[in-house]
């Protein structure tokens, strides 16, 4: 089979996808969270594997505004350890950063043995927001396209699980969403004015996106692209999905029983006038 027609066929699978996910109703609350609680039993499963095996696991989300990366880090990260499952997401580089070889600035973020690192937004920065807001040249986007390849297979070559995931919204879902967090002050820190002026550019970033794909879809490192139309569905169907990426097995567990506390001896409750949280609910 060719490599176009099979790039076809995968093209054609990717809209079957998405067609029968679309069809789907939204996902209830409480299906959603009986769900989410069993997945969250496997999740520490595979960190005590993780850090008995000594693994080291990368994990990368991108996707366009308001596509739901954040609220899926979330769902993942949850129930697990801080210090095992880390999440990176690096602000705009230093002036510093910005002399220094472009991938320089990500790698010392990259994990040790009995780590998963969960990156929000990654390198591809520069294939994403940097080129469509015109942060880089083209010629430096072209580079990037062509070198990231190569040094994603030295990462995966050194020993770490490289995962890459793209969420795909429509446009109907992510201007609800960004509606959102204009009214919703929960959610403000969410909206910057670059948020607005990508949104208006939807089909430049629909254009970076497969470009960027197209280039950087590897066997070593390929492209997870998931539907989230449906935020439920879709940390549902990610969690999954890594959970399948890395053989784990349930490790035995001694059985614990609490012992019994110590007797007071001359301990005393102090008469120190402690400062309390007023309890107004």
């Amino acid at each position: 089979m060719s490599k176009k027609h099979k790039k076809s066929k995968h093209k054609d699978e990717a809209a079957d996808e998405q067609l029968v996910a679309e069809s789907k109703p939204r996902m209830k609350k409480k299906d959603y969270e009986k769900e989410l609680r069993k997945l969250h039993v496997e999740l520490v499963k595979l960190q005590q594997w993780v850090v008995h095996e000594g693994l080291k696991v990368c994990v990368v989300f991108e996707g366009r505004d308001g596509a739901g990366k954040g609220g899926t880090i979330k769902a993942i990260t949850e129930r697990v350890s801080p210090r095992i499952f880390r999440v990176v997401a690096l602000p705009a580089p230093t002036d510093r950063e910005k002399t220094q070889m472009y991938i320089q600035r990500y790698l010392p973020h990259m994990p040790a043995a009995g780590e998963v690192v969960i990156w929000d937004r990654s390198w591809y920065n520069r294939a994403g927001v940097e080129r469509v807001m015109g942060f880089t040249s083209e010629d430096l986007v072209q580079r990037f396209l062509k070198m990231t390849p190569p040094v994603e297979k030295a990462i995966v070559d050194s020993g770490i699980i490289l995962i890459k995931y793209w969420l795909d919204v429509d446009q109907d879902e992510q201007t609800r969403r960004m509606e959102g967090r204009i009214t919703d002050g929960r959610k403000l820190w969410k909206l910057s004015p670059m948020d607005i002026e990508s949104y208006k550019r939807w089909y430049d970033y629909s254009r970076a996106r497969d470009e960027m794909i197209a280039a950087t879809d590897s066997e070593h490192a390929p492209w997870n692209v998931a539907v989230s139309n449906d935020k439920k569905r879709v940390r549902l169907n990610i969690i999954t999905h890594l959970l399948g990426q890395i053989p784990y097995k349930s490790l035995p567990r001694k059985k614990v029983k609490l012992p019994p506390r110590q007797k007071p001896g001359d301990y005393k409750e102090p008469d120190y006038p402690l400062k309390y949280v007023p309890e107004k609910f």
